[in-house]
């Protein structure tokens, strides 16, 4: 009897504690963040920029956006725990020193609606990620990825594509989460 007030006790208490951080992190965001269509949900510690603008229905589990390149991110879209996305990089190819000079080189990162990423993914600059893409936990998406691949690697690789017609089934009847 005992350990089942103590156990409801404590789930409550870890409840609160989750939404104040909830409404913390997704206040921060709204603030922060370029525009939005609706406001995202933000669960735990995320980084965005001015340059990020999101879509509707918007969920993220711990994001840092670092650069000064335009994060565009649909509608629907869900991350994982320790995702990133990297919009600038050092001008090592055409730079005045090596490895690199002080010139950064800045490119901005387009995700399309209903793409999901696994934990710890990496999202770097010049990359488009196509409707309805997942990306497997623990990538790095170096390139673009088609809509409906199913990619994970290191970079990033589709090795499998969703049910098309499924999935227009599905997005057709509103079916979101």
């Amino acid at each position: 009897m005992i350990y089942k007030i103590v156990k409801n006790t404590y789930r409550f208490f870890i409840n609160m504690q989750r939404n104040i951080q909830r409404r913390y992190w997704s206040w921060r965001a709204r603030l922060i963040a370029g525009s939005y269509k609706t406001p995202p949900t933000v669960s735990f510690q995320s980084t965005f920029t001015s340059q990020t603008h999101f879509g509707k229905n918007t969920h993220f589990n711990g994001m840092y956006i670092a650069g000064s390149g335009k994060v565009t991110i649909g509608d629907n879209f869900h991350s994982g725990r320790g995702c990133k996305m990297i919009t600038s990089y050092h001008n090592f190819d055409n730079g005045t020193h090596i490895p690199y000079d002080r010139t950064m080189i800045h490119k901005d990162i387009v995700i399309e609606d209903n793409v999901w990423l696994g934990d710890d993914v990496i999202v770097l600059s010049g990359v488009t990620i196509g409707e309805g893409a997942v990306i497997q936990a623990g990538s790095v998406v170096a390139k673009s990825v088609p809509k409906y691949a199913i990619a994970g690697g290191h970079p990033a690789v589709p090795f499998k594509y969703r049910d098309k017609e499924h999935y227009e089934r599905l997005k057709s009847e509103g079916k979101f989460l």
